[in-house]
């Protein structure tokens, strides 16, 4: 929401969306980021990719088909949210920029976050031992392994989640947010 004279009012809504391979660190920084929102008084929801495929999404595969649908459930319910003034943070790996830009469209006001981790990485991580099964065969269509992950082109900010702490990644989102002019603090109130 923009004030008359075109400033951003402090319950302006907002899609911060989180992408990134699997394991690459959404789901953490935004845990981390919602909380450091929330302090700053902002009214946050987070949408995390595997919460919303068990409640909103279920029934979906994995088909590029099925992602697409997934990723636009998401990008609707963040669209609903940050019109009546959320801040909202999509954790979700997204992986097709076609898709990712439909959701930048309808959304509006949007800021793209690659959260990005090398492979070697991502697998000695591993903490669902998610990447050993699909190096295996066990899960077909892996994102990064046997499915393709298109990376974002121009997105507003690149964090290199294997060279930071999550400290760090929330540190500069916020910078970002504030040099964007997209973290504006409500006005105290007198007593």
């Amino acid at each position: 929401m923009t004030s008359s004279n075109g400033h951003r009012t402090p319950h302006a809504g907002l899609t911060i969306w989180l992408t990134g391979l699997s394991g690459a660190g959404k789901t953490t920084i935004a845990d981390r980021l919602e909380t450091e929102l929330v302090a700053r008084g902002r009214r946050v929801e987070k949408l995390d990719g595997d919460v919303v495929r068990q409640h909103l999404s279920k029934g979906l595969g994995f088909s590029k088909e099925d992602r697409d649908e997934n990723v636009r459930r998401i990008g609707w319910v963040a669209h609903r949210l940050t019109h009546h003034g959320a801040t909202v943070i999509a954790s979700v790996i997204s992986p097709y920029r076609d898709i990712r830009a439909e959701a930048r469209e309808l959304i509006g006001d949007f800021f793209e976050i690659y959260v990005k981790c090398a492979l070697d990485v991502l697998v000695r991580r591993d903490p669902k031992g998610l990447y050993a099964k699909a190096f295996s065969g066990e899960i077909p269509n892996f994102t990064g392994v046997s499915d393709p992950y298109e990376e974002p082109l121009f997105p507003e900010l690149t964090l290199e989640t294997a060279n930071e702490t999550v400290e760090q990644s929330v540190d500069r989102i916020i910078t970002r947010l504030e040099e964007a002019g997209l973290l504006v603090e409500p006005a105290a109130t007198v007593a």
